[in-house]
């Protein structure tokens, strides 16, 4: 019983020591995106890696995702004698749900291992430690340049995924279905509210955040040579999913809780 207890015990202080370590380098983090110096050409690489690179995954998620959500909507709604709301089904899970949390897990599995990989990759071979001894701060020089990218470039990604997300409802509730263009595309505009995008943006400015801190984190304290590194880039991709569900719950809940 007493073992039992003591594991017990560790898990939790391991826990609670993980996190509190991942708020001071949040914290960390943020306090150098602030002050000088700064690295634009760094920021506009990752700017490029994160959004330009990731746009064919990101779009060709939202349109299949689209054109699923179009072609079961009508399924279920067909029952109801309720076809016509399939455009405003679409829309409204695109904006607000499906284009944000979609965007952030492709991101999360593309950027958040390269992350994490490259700079566990530079701290396992002491280059981060070689920056420290050339007076380059590491946070301003690997972090900061991500953070920044990660937090403008998945807005943007998100607001393309929702246009292309929407064109695939369109694509096949008027060819497939055979709905009229002309009142597919009222109806998607009609029942569309300023609220369900910026809510979509904001979900995506946070899980831009979340993304590149999970990894940056994992991949800064990585150790063990190979073996460590690979860890790092597996815990910065689930570290990163898990966050960007519960946050998109706690975002939903502050914007639409009645």
């Amino acid at each position: 019983m007493l073992n039992f207890l003591t594991l017990i015990g560790r898990v939790v202080l391991g826990f609670v020591g993980h996190i509190g370590r991942l708020v001071i380098f949040a914290g960390t983090a943020l306090s150098h995106c602030v002050r000088p110096p700064f690295y634009p050409r760094l920021i506009a690489s990752q700017m490029v890696d994160i959004g330009y690179y990731s746009l064919p995954v990101v779009g060709l998620t939202a349109i299949f995702s689209g054109m699923v959500l179009a072609l079961q909507s009508y399924t279920g709604f067909a029952r109801f004698s309720a076809e016509s709301a399939v455009a405003n089904v679409v829309v409204l899970s695109m904006t607000r749900e499906l284009g944000p949390v979609l965007a952030g897990l492709m991101v999360a599995g593309r950027i958040g291992a390269s992350m994490a990989a490259e700079i566990g990759t530079m701290r396992v071979t002491e280059q981060i430690d070689a920056l420290t001894t050339l007076s380059t701060n590491p946070f301003k020089y690997l972090v900061v340049p991500r953070l920044i990218a990660g937090l403008t470039m998945l807005p943007l990604l998100v607001l393309v995924a929702d246009i292309i997300g929407v064109f695939g409802g369109f694509l096949v509730g008027v060819y497939k279905i055979g709905f009229n263009p002309g009142n597919y595309i009222n109806s998607t505009v009609d029942f569309l509210e300023p609220l369900d995008v910026i809510s979509g943006l904001v979900k995506a400015a946070v899980f831009g955040f979340l993304i590149a801190l999970m990894g940056c984190y994992n991949g800064y304290y990585s150790k063990g040579g190979a073996q460590g590194v690979g860890a790092a880039t597996t815990n910065a991709v689930v570290s990163a999913s898990i966050l960007i569900l519960t946050f998109n719950y706690i975002i939903t809940e502050l914007f639409f809780a009645t």
